[in-house]
């Protein structure tokens, strides 16, 4: 199942990410204990799926992260 927004979204939530901005999107970061920022954006279209290939973007450079962790975290 392709992941959409809505999912992506509840997992910044879930995992301790702080929405710094709400416009045309959310925009969430994330301070790692190495000091490295990690920083998100999630549309407001929650319902929409995200395009497989801005998802393995968004998995490999925004959450860094496997699809499996996020599922088991979301």
């Amino acid at each position: 199942m392709p992941p959409k927004f809505g999912d992506l979204k509840r997992y910044c939530e879930k995992n301790g990410w702080i929405m710094i901005r709400d416009t045309d999107h959310w925009y969430y970061e994330k301070a790692l204990s190495s000091g490295e920022i990690l920083r998100t954006r999630v549309s407001h279209s929650v319902c929409k799926e995200i395009p497989a290939n801005l998802w393995r973007k968004i998995l490999k450079h925004q959450l860094q992260i496997t699809k499996e962790e996020f599922w088991k975290m979301v």
